[in-house]
């Protein structure tokens, strides 16, 4: 794994991994390495919110040990964007 992931690096494999309907990245230093990201998936349903994260840590695989130092995460589920989405 490289030791920088850009912003649409981060995006595309939580939706390939989740199968996420919306995925929002932002770089919250300029450096690469933390990132607030908001995440729409059907593969939260029924699921924790400790349970959702564990999921987006899962599909960032090693990077969560290397290229990504710290991850700042809002995850919801398709129903739950529909009522309040949380975009900024």
């Amino acid at each position: 794994m490289s030791d920088v992931l850009r912003i649409d690096d981060v995006k595309r494999i939580i939706q390939d991994a989740l199968s996420a309907v919306h995925v929002e990245v932002r770089d919250l230093t300029g450096t690469s390495d933390h990132f607030d990201v908001t995440v729409v998936s059907a593969a939260f349903e029924g699921k924790s919110l400790i349970q959702q994260h564990q999921l987006v840590y899962d599909a960032l695989g090693d990077a969560m040990s290397g290229p990504v130092h710290a991850l700042q995460l809002r995850t919801q589920t398709p129903a739950q964007w529909t009522e309040n989405p949380a975009s900024d």
